[in-house]
């Protein structure tokens, strides 16, 4: 084995400074493409029997800004600027998937400092795995051809460098490094990005800025229904729907065009209502506990949203509740545990109110009913979130006091990590959930019990959500995201 003594890279690119964001995302993408085609182009060498005496390394590329002045900002605005002087930088990755985010933020940045933007090259190297957007499994194929470690080769996924410090507001860079204008690193997105297609059967690039979390399979049922439908009529809103193994109907035709589906659905199903801008609805089912959802709404994040809710199933806590009846989130206990080392459990998660009114206002063209009639089917409080399906099985008396305390309403396994997440991650989020049993009081989820309520109600909940969904999405960017998730020191992107 000949020992590696020098690092082979795509010819050095000297930073460029511009005032324009479109030029500045097409000077990204050309660095990144240059990178990745480097690092593809050498792999595909190596398959077809190459011997290569180098390390082979490419580099994410990278936009930064210096500001000197502590001129004030609109301060109606939760993001688009910095806060204080200094170098801040991000590095970048799929620019083609992030072009209009990114040409949106660089705007930002250069209307409210005016201050040229810096694109170049970063020191960050792109791991092999995610120089193949479509997750190609780069080890599978080199390891019984090769006569060293595939590392010595090739740059591997660094968990030292992929992580949420940023979001989590724990990052310190190193003395002489910029500070962050973007909530993540590229590699941290690339991770994301790469779980996403494993976990819901789809491609990054049809996840849209809406998205929908439900804990039951048929919410996904009644979901496709109304997109089949919405496909068949060409409703102006959609131009497309997506299913698990990219399975695209187009707007006006009657069957899908393209994809295979998945012999068996992934851990937790998405599919896509898309706009041409984005816009559309993603909706999930990530099945059922904190875990779950921790999880994908981990990765959904780096997609930056514009909002997500929680639509699923809950126990209604008080006798006065029936089945069927809506409760809106308006608070959150939080006993799910999956978040406590990267959000103490003594975070308050406050209610956004425009999220809220978006929920409120849906329920009541959606049921018909408004003011104190509203109140006969829908309910404003507390939901508590556990990690423990079975709780009806404990003695009851302690978490039924702390219930009673907290003065919650009702009681799921998601919700509260949901929101949790989105106001980790600057993502809008609320909560509307439908009771489905009543253990404390004698009403458990019998089979007989709940086919019948499912059938009666999942339809008029989902519809709730996507008029919601419908409301958020008319409102400006800036009204929706929210200066309460905001921190002290926040990075410039939204």
């Amino acid at each position: 084995m000949t020992e590696l003594h020098s690092v082979e890279t795509p010819a050095p690119a000297a930073p460029e400074t511009f005032t324009d964001p479109v030029a500045a995302v097409d000077r990204l993408s050309m660095l990144y493409d240059e990178a990745t085609s480097f690092l593809c182009t050498r792999f595909e060498e190596l398959l077809d029997g190459g011997r290569p005496n180098k390390r082979l390394r490419a580099f994410y590329p990278q936009v930064a800004v210096t500001t000197t002045s502590f001129g004030q900002i609109d301060s109606r605005l939760s993001y688009g600027h910095v806060s204080t002087p200094g170098q801040y930088a991000a590095t970048i990755t799929r620019p083609d998937l992030f072009r209009d985010y990114l040409t949106e933020q660089l705007g930002l940045l250069l209307k409210n400092h005016g201050v040229p933007l810096i694109v170049g090259p970063s020191r960050t190297p792109i791991p092999l795995h995610f120089a193949f957007p479509d997750g190609m499994h780069v080890e599978g194929a080199l390891v019984e051809r090769l006569d060293r470690p595939f590392r010595d080769l090739f740059d591997v996924p660094d968990l030292a460098i992929t992580d949420d410090a940023i979001v989590n507001g724990t990052f310190e860079p190193a003395p002489g490094m910029p500070q962050p204008l973007a909530p993540f690193t590229a590699p941290r997105v690339d991770y994301s990005l790469h779980r996403l297609a494993h976990y819901t059967a789809t491609a990054p690039d049809h996840f849209q800025n809406f998205v929908i979390f439900t804990n039951y399979q048929f919410y996904m049922d009644a979901f496709c229904r109304l997109a089949e439908e919405a496909m068949a009529r060409e409703d102006g809103n959609y131009t497309a729907f997506v299913a698990p193994g990219n399975v695209v109907t187009p707007a006006g035709a009657k069957a899908p065009v393209s994809g295979t589906a998945p012999e068996r659905l992934p851990q937790m199903p998405a599919y896509h209502l898309k706009a041409s801008d984005h816009s559309g609805i993603t909706m999930v089912n990530i099945g059922v506990g904190p875990s779950n959802a921790k999880t994908i709404t981990d990765h959904i994040a780096v997609i930056r949203p514009h909002a997500w809710l929680m639509l699923g199933h809950c126990a209604g806590l008080r006798n006065t509740q029936r089945l069927g009846d809506y409760v809106l989130a308006h608070g959150y206990v939080r006993e799910d545990h999956v978040l406590d080392a990267d959000l103490p459990s003594w975070v308050p998660i406050p209610p956004l109110a425009e999220v809220q009114v978006a929920l409120e206002d849906a329920v009541e063209e959606i049921t018909g009913l408004e003011g104190y009639e509203l109140k006969s089917i829908m309910r404003t409080g507390t939901v508590a979130t556990i990690d423990n399906r079975n709780w009806e099985l404990r003695d009851h008396r302690e978490p039924v006091q702390r219930f009673s305390q907290s003065r919650a309403i009702a009681l799921d396994m998601e919700s509260a990590t949901i929101a949790a997440n989105g106001f980790r991650f600057r993502v809008p989020y609320g909560t509307l959930l439908c009771v489905s049993d009543k253990p404390l009081h004698g009403e458990l989820k019998l089979p007989g019990m709940a086919t019948a309520f499912y059938k009666r109600q999942i339809d008029q909940h989902l519809q709730i959500g996507l008029r919601a969904m419908e409301k958020l999405r008319a409102m400006a960017p800036e009204r929706l995201h929210s200066r309460k998730l905001r921190s002290f020191t926040e990075t410039a992107f939204q």
